[in-house]
């Protein structure tokens, strides 16, 4: 079954603002918040979100703490990965959410997708994530929470 070039991407952040990072399998040194596609195209992004959490780190966390930006990011998909969507399919739509957790917790990574975690502070983090919509989602960080 092919990809939906709809993806969510989720901030998973302390009240502190250390934001948690994983580091890809497929791409080791690759450093990315939690990601992922729609499972199908009915699916509500709150639940993909959630879900995305739940699978890749084992985080149970309540909706209720999750936020969405209401931003999107609309991006070409690189050449290597078209093959995983349907025929035609260019370019995805990144839906931005985050999830403040009280502080740190410990993850239970999905070893297939990723292959470690650690928590920065979040200039760090930016600094660290080779996604420029990641990056730029982690930079407004700090306003985005003091807005809430």
């Amino acid at each position: 079954m092919p990809k939906i070039p709809v993806s969510v991407l989720v901030l998973v952040h302390t009240s502190a603002l250390d934001v948690l990072l994983l580091e890809r399998a497929a791409r080791p040194g690759f450093w990315q918040s939690v990601t992922g596609s729609l499972d199908r195209i009915d699916e509500p992004l709150e639940a993909a979100a959630l879900r995305e959490v739940r699978e890749e780190t084992g985080i149970e966390a309540p909706a209720r703490l999750l936020r969405r930006w209401n931003l999107t990011y609309t991006f070409e998909i690189y050449a290597q990965w078209r093959h995983r969507f349907a025929p035609g399919a260019t370019h995805n739509s990144e839906h931005v959410f985050s999830l403040e957790l009280p502080g740190r917790v410990a993850v239970r990574l999905a070893p297939e997708e990723h292959i470690a975690s650690l928590w920065l502070p979040w200039r760090a983090a930016a600094q660290k994530c080779f996604s420029w919509s990641n990056r730029d989602a982690i930079l407004s960080l700090p306003e985005r929470v003091a807005s809430k």
